[in-house]
């Protein structure tokens, strides 16, 4: 493990590293629309749409002439696509509302609160998130995630992985690059924030995807710390 000595603060990617979109959305929508007599393929529906996350933001990036799109956009645009597409009926404004801000209510993993908890006593733990700060807030609420504070990509307008994002957080912090850490289940999210300066800790979520899951099963560059779970991390980082 490299010299840790100078780390101040950690930052966390979200989706899947903190919190199990997948799990979270299906159930929620399968209990909602079986409330609602909706039946649909719920779980096709939430593969879909995080298939159309990438290809959402690099829209943004290619026409920075619009100016920037927050997330909470980004995803009811997905969305609209997939009711089309699935032939989903009888959904009204508000229910499109509720779906779209089913992303605002997302469960944490299992070790995720307590490991927080634990990193939160020696450093200043925020989300670096492609998340918009409303949905980010409303999840901490929702999961009761202790941030010190909420970092979004909306305060850069850049999303992750812009080296923007990266070094946007270091200097709201107030921090060098190096004195921050990423903390991610993705590796290409980790390779960026290194090639940026920031220091770096692998957290394997292998069920994120479920079946679908394709890459980041371990990690697979020079990472400053791998651990099983924020646990983990937490103990290699004397908290």
């Amino acid at each position: 493990m490299s010299d840790l000595s100078s780390v101040k603060a950690l930052v966390f990617d979200v989706f899947g590293t903190v919190v199990d979109w997948r799990t979270s959305l299906i159930t929620d929508l399968m209990w909602w629309g079986k409330g609602r007599g909706i039946s649909a393929d719920w779980t096709a529906l939430v593969d879909g749409w995080r298939g159309m996350y990438t290809a959402a933001m690099d829209d943004v990036r290619k026409h920075p002439e619009r100016g920037y799109v927050i997330l909470d956009v980004l995803h009811r645009r997905s969305l609209d696509k997939l009711v089309e597409k699935f032939a989903i009926k009888g959904l009204t404004e508000a229910d499109l509302d509720y779906i779209t801000k089913g992303w605002h209510r997302l469960h944490p993993w299992p070790d995720s609160v307590a490991g927080l908890t634990r990193l939160k006593t020696k450093f200043v733990i925020s989300p670096l998130s492609n998340g918009n700060v409303a949905l980010l807030t409303n999840m901490a609420k929702f999961a009761g995630l202790p941030w010190d504070l909420i970092m979004s990509a909306e305060l850069c307008e850049h999303y992750k992985p812009d080296p923007e994002t990266y070094l946007g957080a270091a200097r709201l912090l107030g921090l060098k690059p190096e004195q921050v850490m990423m903390v991610a289940a993705h590796n290409g999210d980790l390779a960026a924030a290194q090639k940026n300066g920031l220091k770096t800790a692998f957290v394997a979520r292998p069920t994120e995807y479920g079946p679908l899951q394709k890459v980041d099963f371990e990690a697979t560059g020079n990472w400053d710390i791998v651990a099983k779970d924020f646990g983990g991390v937490a103990d290699k980082l004397g908290c």
